[in-house]
């Protein structure tokens, strides 16, 4: 529990100490002057993407038929493997068996 109060001390002070530069900081921004504009300048036009050469086809817009594509080799066959049947499950009792009760003492006779 200690070690945990350090450390919670520790990020409190850290935290604290962060927010004093943050706070200074803004301050000097604040009595700075006004910073004079800068000229905007355009920017160049971009240049004009060129125009592909187009393919020179029998018919236009026709597209060139693909080429085939070789027959993929047949794989060979595998043997199947028979698994052997599953044994029985024993069947779980259900009832549940009475538990013997001792009978308490007996009870001491009163004595004059």
């Amino acid at each position: 529990m200690g070690y945990f109060n350090c450390i919670a001390l520790a990020f409190l002070m850290a935290l604290s100490f962060s927010s004093i530069d943050v706070g200074l900081a803004a301050r000097h921004l604040q009595q700075l002057p006004p910073m004079r504009t800068l000229p905007t300048t355009t920017l160049p036009p971009l240049p004009s993407i060129p125009n592909l050469p187009q393919p020179t086809m029998p018919r236009p817009g026709a597209l060139p038929p693909l080429p085939t594509m070789p027959a993929l080799p047949s794989l060979p066959s595998v043997p199947r493997a028979t698994l052997p049947p599953l044994p029985s499950i024993p069947s779980i009792p259900t009832a549940i068996p009475s538990i013997p009760f001792l009978s308490p003492p007996p009870s001491p006779s009163a004595t004059p």
